[in-house]
C-alpha cells in the first residue's frame, strides 16, 4: 500500500476528516469513500486541469470502477462546458477506462466512465484510483458549471469524475436524458482534501471547512476539507464574500460586483430560511454552508453544504432560498438516485419549503389522469412528453409537493412530522429508495394511500 492509500485507509477506520457534530444525525459509515482532490484553475478561468485520489471500498464485489462526467450532459455540453478524463490509474498501475455517451450529445465526451479492474474485488476490500482530468467551461451557461468573464468568476459543481456506486444496488448507469434536472448519484464519502489552485486575488467558495490559503507562484492554493459529503461544487473569481454564525453554522456568501442584491441581504435571507428549517427538520447536517451568487444563471442547485443561486432578489424569491437549503437535508443528509427516484429529494425539498414558508396553503386536490399520478416516474420518462422539462417540474415539484401536503393533512402535522424526521434519521448518509420512505410512514396509512394514488409508490 503507497503512503497515500496508508493515509487514506486510516481516515476511514475513524469518523473521517473534520467534526460530525449534528445530533440526532447519523454518523456516515467508517468504510465510505475517501476522496482527494486538486483542482488548478486557468487565469482566464475557463478552464480546469484536475488530479482524483480515491479509495473505494465497495460493500459488493466488483470488477471495474464506473466514474460519471455530469458535465458532458446534453443541456450542459451544447453550451459548450466537458469533462474528458485524460488517465486512470488501479493500485499504481496505468489502467484502461472506457467512455460512454450515455446521453451525451454528439461530439461531447461521454457521461459513463467505466475502468475494468485486473482481477474482480471482493466486498470489503479498499482499492485506490487516481485520475486525472480536463473541465473546459463555457460563456454563463444557465446551469451547474460556467463562466462569466465579465464579472471575472466561474463555477462548477459535479464537474470531477463522480464514483456512480449504491451501497447495496450496486453502479447507477442511469442514462443522462435532455431535461432541466439532476441525474447524479453517489454514495456519501470522506472528503479528506479539496486544493483549489487559482490567480492571486480571487476568492474560492467550495465545501466545508477551510484550512488556509498557501501562496504558489503568482497563484494561491485555497484548502478544504469534509467529514460527508455526497458531491461538491467550486465558486472562483472576483467576489465580496460575507461570513456569519446562524446557530452554530458558518455560513459564507460569495456575489462579483454589480448584482441584483447584496452578500448581506442574501446573507440575511439564509438565515431567516435556514431558522424556520431547522425548527421542522432538525440541525443542518453541515458545519458549513456556501452560498454562491452567480452572473448568468436563474435559478438555484443545491450541492451537499453548499448552493448555487441566480442573481435575484433573495427577498422576493425566498421560496427559492428555502428550497435550495431544504436540499441539505434531502440530497444531502439522505441522498437518493436522482435519474431514478427525483422526487425523492425535488417533492419532498418542494414540500418542506411550502411547509415553513407558507404552513396556511391549501394544496391541490389532484385529479387522476393529469401528471398528478406520475410523480414517481424516473428522468427518462419525461422524454417523452412535448416539453420534457415542463412536465417534469409540474409533476415531480409542484405534484410531488401537493401529494405531500395532502397525506400531512390527513396523518396529522405532529405524527408526519415525527415520521418525516425518523426517514432522516434512519437515512441519513445513505442513498435511499422509496421504500425507505414507506417503512418509516409505514404506521401511517393515509400518507401510503395519497402516495400511491400520485404514483410515488406502488400500488
Amino acid at each position: 500500500m503507497t503512503a497515500l492509500a496508508a493515509v487514506l485507509a486510516a481516515c476511514t477506520a475513524a469518523d473521517g476528516p473534520g467534526d460530525i457534530d449534528a445530533a440526532p444525525w447519523p454518523k456516515p459509515r467508517p468504510d465510505r469513500p475517501v476522496v482527494e482532490l486538486e483542482l488548478d484553475v486557468a487565469d482566464d478561468l475557463r478552464i480546469v486541469t484536475g488530479t482524483e485520489h480515491v479509495v473505494f471500498t465497495p460493500d459488493l464485489p466488483v470488477c471495474e470502477l464506473v466514474f460519471r462526467a455530469w458535465p458532458n450532459k446534453p443541456v450542459t455540453a451544447r453550451a459548450g462546458n466537458r469533462l474528458e478524463v485524460e488517465t486512470v490509474t488501479v493500485e499504481g498501475q496505468r489502467s484502461a477506462f472506457t467512455v460512454a455517451a450515455s446521453g451525451a450529445p454528439d461530439g461531447a465526451p461521454g457521461t459513463l466512465v467505466e475502468v475494468p479492474l485486473a482481477s474482480c474485488v471482493p466486498a470489503g476490500t479498499p482499492v485506490q484510483t487516481t485520475l486525472t482530468f480536463t473541465l473546459d467551461l463555457a460563456e454563463e451557461t444557465d446551469e451547474r458549471v460556467g463562466v462569466a468573464a465579465e464579472e471575472q468568476v466561474a463555477w462548477f459543481g459535479s464537474a470531477f469524475p463522480l464514483l456512480a456506486w449504491e451501497a447495496g444496488r450496486g453502479w447507477a448507469r442511469e442514462e443522462a436524458v435532455d431535461v432541466a434536472g439532476e441525474m447524479a448519484t453517489s454514495e456519501t464519502f470522506a472528503l479528506r482534501s479539496l486544493e483549489v489552485r487559482a490567480p492571486a486575488g480571487l476568492e474560492v467558495l467550495a465545501a466545508g471547512a477551510t484550512l488556509g490559503q498557501v501562496p504558489a507562484g503568482e497563484d494561491v492554493v485555497h484548502r478544504f476539507t469534509a467529514p460527508a459529503v455526497r458531491d461538491l461544487t467550486v465558486t472562483v473569481g472576483r467576489l465580496a464574500v460575507v461570513h456569519r454564525e446562524v446557530d452554530g453554522v458558518r455560513v459564507h456568501v460569495g456575489a462579483p460586483a454589480g448584482t441584483t442584491t447584496s452578500p448581506e441581504a442574501w446573507a440575511e435571507q439564509v438565515e431567516a430560511s435556514l431558522t424556520r428549517l431547522t425548527a421542522q427538520l432538525g440541525p443542518l447536517p453541515y458545519a458549513d454552508l456556501w452560498v454562491s451568487v452567480l452572473p448568468g444563471t436563474t435559478e438555484g442547485v443545491e450541492f451537499p453544504g453548499a448552493v448555487q443561486m441566480g442573481d435575484t432578489d433573495p427577498r422576493e424569491d425566498a421560496w427559492l432560498v428555502t428550497h435550495e437549503l431544504a436540499h441539505m437535508w434531502f440530497y444531502g443528509l439522505v441522498g437518493n438516485n436522482q435519474a431514478r427516484d427525483p422526487w425523492l429529494d425535488e417533492s419532498l425539498a418542494s414540500f418542506v419549503q411550502q411547509v415553513v414558508d407558507d404552513p396556511d396553503r391549501d394544496p391541490d386536490p389532484g385529479e387522476p389522469g393529469r401528471l398528478a399520478t406520475q410523480v414517481g416516474r424516473p428522468m427518462t420518462h419525461w422524454t417523452e412528453f412535448d416539453h420534457p422539462s415542463a412536465a417534469y417540474v409540474r409533476a415531480v415539484y409542484v405534484e410531488g409537493a401537493d401529494a405531500l401536503l395532502r397525506a400531512r393533512r390527513r396523518a396529522g402535522a405532529e405524527p408526519f412530522d415525527a415520521a418525516l424526521r425518523v426517514y432522516l434519521r434512519d437515512n441519513g448518509h445513505r442513498v435511499a429508495a422509496p421504500d425507505d420512505l414507506a417503512r418509516a410512514f409505514g404506521h401511517l396509512p393515509t400518507v401510503l394511500e395519497e402516495l400511491r394514488a400520485a404514483g410515488a409508490l406502488p400500488q
